[in-house]
């Protein structure tokens, strides 16, 4: 930061600020400050009551990625939203955006009305992540909204109604009284999940009518099977979480759970303490920025390194693999 306590300021001087969106909004408080950028902004778009600052970042497989903001029209599709910086991996850029080449984990500081922003949101390619303006807090909505989202716990953990049914009833409640919109629960469903799960499921099922999952299944048993379940269990643990880190978790319990099963019932055991190390080890997505969408998108604003998930990942990942070998067998023997 540069002081220059001797310079005497005229009006259209321009500065360059670099500081959190807090800050931002108030200096857009104080008389006589126009914000603008490289596209510059309009004087009556800039009033402290039409405009608001947002903070949104490049979601994965956005359609933004590897486009510039004119390749991707983006002043076009959110009805004049402005991009005054862009936080573009280890930089901070605030002139020339047009020509910036956008990557997943981009955060952008979007000037906005409230109609923009509400295009903004409901866009698949960002994710609102800050804004200065906030939903005031109901307490009736609020306490009504939790306890469906309870009921629905409830329920399933009791035994009354499978999981599936009582979230399906919970999220018809949500629209009958009004807290949700049906566009919005369209809109919250992540249709590549549901494909890819089709798919990978449909994998797994080949895997058991082709014999494939048992020819895996007695190679864990000829390697492995001599040192006993216990070391059954601990090598698919390991095997899920190194997959996991490379593949979707749900992909990964998909493709490796119908091979325990075969290898549980080859060694005439129990299955369930191999599916449920499976379950647990798919979740163990901590060593690597692609193993989930957070470790993404938390990549470039957090200045991280790949080498900063295998530092941290790695460790947390073996303790959890010695605790699961320890404890999965002795809640659940085989």
């Amino acid at each position: 930061m540069i002081h220059l306590p001797g310079l005497v300021l005229e009006a259209h001087d321009i500065l360059k600020v670099s500081c959190d969106i807090d800050k931002l909004k108030m200096l857009m408080e104080r008389e006589g400050i126009r914000f603008t950028s490289d596209k510059g902004v309009k004087n009556e778009s800039v009033s402290l009551g039409n405009v608001s600052l947002v903070e949104a970042i490049v979601t994965v497989n956005s359609e933004m990625e590897n486009q510039s903001f004119k390749e991707y029209n983006f002043r076009t599709r959110f009805e004049g939203a402005t991009v005054l910086a862009v936080r573009h991996r280890n930089e901070i850029l605030h002139e020339k955006l047009g020509r910036v080449k956008l990557k997943s984990g981009d955060v952008l500081l979007i000037s906005a009305t409230k109609e923009q922003i509400a295009a903004l949101k409901s866009a698949d390619d960002l994710l609102i992540i800050s804004e200065t303006e906030h939903h005031p807090f109901n307490l009736l909505n609020s306490a009504s909204i939790i306890s469906i989202v309870a009921g629905i716990v409830i329920t399933a953990a009791l035994g009354i109604a499978p999981i599936v049914l009582s979230a399906t009833v919970g999220v018809v409640l949500l629209i009958v009284l009004k807290f949700l919109k049906t566009e919005e629960a369209y809109r919250a469903i992540d249709w590549k999940v549901v494909f890819m799960l089709a798919g990978v499921l449909s994998l797994g099922a080949a895997l058991e009518k082709t014999g494939a999952a048992t020819l895996l299944a007695d190679g864990i048993i000829n390697t492995i099977g001599a040192y006993g379940p216990k070391a059954v269990l601990s090598a698919f643990f390991g095997l899920t979480f190194l997959s996991t880190n490379f593949m979707s978790n749900n992909a990964t319990a998909a493709l490796l759970a119908p091979i325990a099963i075969v290898t549980a019932s080859e060694m005439g055991i129990d299955a369930r303490p191999l599916i449920l190390a499976v379950a647990f080890a798919a979740s163990l997505s901590f060593m690597t920025p692609m193993g989930y969408q957070t470790n993404a998108m938390i990549y470039a604003p957090g200045n991280y390194k790949f080498k900063d998930y295998l530092r941290v990942g790695t460790p947390l990942n073996i303790l959890f693999w010695i605790l699961a070998s320890i404890i999965i067998p002795y809640f659940f023997p085989f």
